[in-house]
């Protein structure tokens, strides 16, 4: 066997933005090239937000590429001092450049820039096979061109210019091979270019389809008229909306942090709710969202306490109070902590005593001054608070040993809507803990099962409650145990539909059956109106690559070996080839991830459930089936059962 030499050759140096390159996706998002586009367009709207430029404008070329143009300053082309090349190209090919590092200088109109991480158009440079920059300022106009990143055409003086014009156009190739799709996606992109343009009001944000339509967002009233569009039910208040930012000598934070926002609350409907950091989008939240909501909350809870209106022993939570709100929320942070280079979520933890600070005052403010709006959302979070408890003791039910609360390893759901509830009874706690991720925490709930549950045919109701898993599964519906023929008070039900997600194997089936076996027996009624459900995960993942450029890979799911092979005759009949098709079996539902785990199993869109019904007419035959399969008694009964029908069974054991 030879020993490799490890010498100083063995090491390489990536140069320049051959790392963003090789490692795109520790840059940018690979999914789809609207990252790369959204540096360019967050230049502009940093111009903007400074107070430079006044019109956006994004247009989608038939050849694939994109051009972004403002009327901001320009991009300077003067030589830089240090690099010794203009220094438009060293904005475009250097990885960390830019006046987003002046953090220091007041004045600096990037003070509170997006592009915070100092990587921006040089990833979009870097990752398109052609990229055109023209520059009008000084009463010039400048032209540069790059390839993969380098120079192909150096900066030019292409003509004059009006001497008030300024502004800069850059227009990408992106290259597909760095992305799993070629196409932006249209109403990602429009979602993006709408935001600018409610967060800064009076600028004009155009998107134009080059042969097509254009379309233009202007909103004078910024935030506030942007939410009152966005709502489909009336505020239950009027609207709150404000900013406020540190002033120069602030002891806590810098000049010019804070934040601009606009709240509403209503009866009805799901909330709309985003924020911004420093105009880049955080759908994923993060602390800023965590400061306006504590604001709120300390806001509401003085006016309330000033007020003497919270009833003896009611406790208010957060939840009580910003549980109906919709909000835009625009922070401004000097140095923003981001979780990951495409900055979904804000981790800055001084961003909730910032915001906080921030939102607090003016809202108690306004609450004094229109006290009776103040009451009428008082009287919103107390009646909250109060269908919060009520809640809590709406699942105390008497049993032989005494009182039972709901079981701490539930995870519950916030909605009280018995129509759209659901809980999910889910084998094991790996894959509970997949569900709790995957959930819709609005509506659905867990309750992770450990091991199988106790076979419940011939248990009495009296010592039902001795077994601690269908001691939980009792207390979390909150209905009693009952008969066929009594009239159990349904009322107290907590959940629309129970489901029980269970592996797709033997032992799941095993699981299946057990708790089948208890409702039946135990819970006819939940049965008999409808509320049981067997979820039917798939056993095998299919990974097809991609067909081209309007084909992006597919991810398809089998429920067994029937539909496995349905789907690769239809594949085959699309002209995948069998051998580049990927099939992965999995081995129970803690194996899957959450976002597939949502997907197959527990989204309604997209999931496969099955209603359980005994047809009346079978009721009969149901019950001397159950018996003969769960009876202590029925061994041989069950074994000639068995070696008569165990030839039509298909057993994956």
């Amino acid at each position: 066997m030879t020993q490799k030499t490890y010498n100083a050759d063995s090491i390489t140096v990536l140069k320049g933005l051959e790392p963003v390159k090789q490692r795109p996706g520790m840059y940018t998002r690979t999914e789809h090239p609207l990252h790369i586009i959204q540096e360019v367009i967050d230049n502009a709207a940093d111009e903007a937000m400074a107070g430079f430029c006044k019109k956006i404008g994004v247009t989608l070329h038939l050849d694939g590429s994109v051009s972004v143009s403002d009327d901001g300053r320009g991009i300077p082309v003067e030589i830089h001092p240090v690099e010794g090349v203009s220094t438009v190209e060293v904005v475009f090919t250097r990885l960390h450049a830019g006046g987003k590092f002046n953090k220091t200088d007041d004045d600096s109109a990037y003070r509170f820039s997006g592009g915070l991480h100092g990587v921006g158009v040089s990833v979009t440079n870097a990752l398109s096979h052609r990229l055109e920059v023209d520059v009008v300022r000084d009463g010039s106009r400048h032209r540069l061109v790059f390839s993969g990143g380098d120079v192909i055409e150096p900066l030019t003086r292409t003509g004059d210019a009006p001497k008030k014009a300024s502004g800069t156009t850059v227009r990408a190739w992106p290259n597909a091979k760095y992305f799993d799709a070629a196409d932006l996606p249209r109403g990602e992109l429009e979602r993006l270019l709408r935001s600018k343009a409610v967060l800064m009001p009076g600028l004009e944000v155009s998107l134009a389809i080059e042969g097509g339509d254009t379309r233009t967002w202007l909103f004078e009233q910024g935030m506030r008229g942007y939410l009152s569009e966005a709502l489909n039910d009336e505020p239950l208040i009027p609207l709150f909306a404000g900013e406020k930012y540190a002033p120069k000598g602030d002891e806590t934070f810098a000049s010019g942090e804070g934040a601009s926002w606009a709240v509403a609350w209503t009866a009805e409907g799901a909330p709309v709710r985003e924020s911004y950091v420093n105009l880049i989008p955080t759908p994923a939240g993060g602390t800023h969202e965590a400061g306006l909501r504590d604001g709120i909350f300390t806001a509401i809870k003085a006016f309330i306490d000033h007020h003497a209106l919270l009833p003896k022993g009611v406790k208010l939570t957060a939840d009580d109070v910003f549980g109906r709100a919709s909000f835009l929320l625009s922070a401004r942070v000097l140095d923003p902590s981001f979780q990951g280079q495409t900055k979904e979520r804000l981790n800055s933890r001084d961003a909730v005593q910032l915001v906080s600070r921030m939102v607090r005052d003016p809202f108690e403010l306004w609450l004094n001054e229109h006290v009776e709006y103040g009451k009428k959302l008082a009287e919103l979070a107390i009646k909250a608070a109060q269908a919060r408890a009520r809640a809590a003791q709406k699942v105390e039910k008497r049993k032989s040993s005494g009182v039972a609360v709901l079981p701490g390893k539930l995870s519950d759901c916030e909605s009280e809507d018995i129509e759209r509830n659901e809980l999910f009874l889910v084998e094991g706690d790996s894959a509970g803990g997949s569900a709790k991720m995957a959930r819709d925490k609005d509506t659905q709930a867990i309750l992770p099962l450990r091991g199988k549950v106790q076979n419940a045919w011939e248990v009495d109701r009296e010592r039902l409650f001795a077994n601690a898993e269908i001691h939980d599964i009792a207390v979390a519906l909150g209905v009693d145990a009952h008969t066929p023929d009594s009239s159990p008070d349904l009322s107290e039900l907590r959940y629309g539909k129970v489901i029980i997600m269970s592996d797709a194997d033997v032992d799941g089936s095993h699981i299946q059956t057990l708790l089948l076996t208890l409702f039946f027996r135990h819970f006819p009624k939940l049965i008999e109106k409808g509320h049981i459900y067997v979820a039917q995960p798939p056993l095998y993942r299919i990974d097809v690559p991609a067909q081209g450029k309007k084909r992006p890979p597919r991810r398809l799911y089998a429920l067994d070996d029937q539909e496995l092979g349905s789907l690769r005759d239809r594949l085959t009949h699309e002209g995948v080839k069998p051998e580049h098709i990927e099939v992965g079996r999995f081995k129970g539902l803690g194996e899957m991830n959450p976002d597939q785990l949502r997907e197959t199993t527990m989204d309604p869109a997209t999931r496969r459930v099955l209603p359980v019904h005994v047809r009346a007419e079978a009721f009969d035959d149901t019950l001397k089936m159950f018996t003969l399969l769960m009876g202590k008694g029925e061994a041989s009964g069950r074994r000639a059962w068995m070696e008569e029908k165990g030839d039509s069974v298909e057993a994956d054991v």
